[in-house]
């Protein structure tokens, strides 16, 4: 004799082998293109694009210019010294003015810029 769970048994297992075809389907389509997706994630991870390539070139030249600001101001309050009899200070201009002499080729001029 068929209770009304009994018949509604068989309708249950039919769809939900139907539904579950839609998750398998979706696994082994997962499954199939993980390697692709890991490969291309690596891809990503190792190269570096254009746009942060100029990025990061672009906050090199920007703490280069910094410090050749910093190095001028220290150039200029040194040489004042200097002028003021500091003897000490005429030698750490001249230090400072080898340092900026070597940090100025590294920064690129600016177009219209002489």
């Amino acid at each position: 004799m068929f209770t009304p769970k009994r018949r509604l048994a068989p309708f249950l297992l039919l769809a939900s082998g139907l539904l579950l075809q839609g998750c398998l389907a979706k696994t082994a389509f997962d499954v199939a293109t993980a390697p692709v997706r890991v490969a291309s994630k690596a891809v990503d991870v190792a190269t570096t694009s254009q746009s942060e390539a100029d990025e990061k070139r672009g906050r090199e030249i920007r703490k280069r210019e910094e410090r050749l600001g910093k190095l001028e101001r220290r150039y200029v309050k040194q040489r004042e010294d200097c002028d003021d009899g500091d003897r000490e200070a005429c030698e750490d201009a001249r230090e400072t003015y080898d340092e900026m002499q070597e940090l100025a080729p590294t920064i690129p001029l600016e177009p219209g810029r002489n």
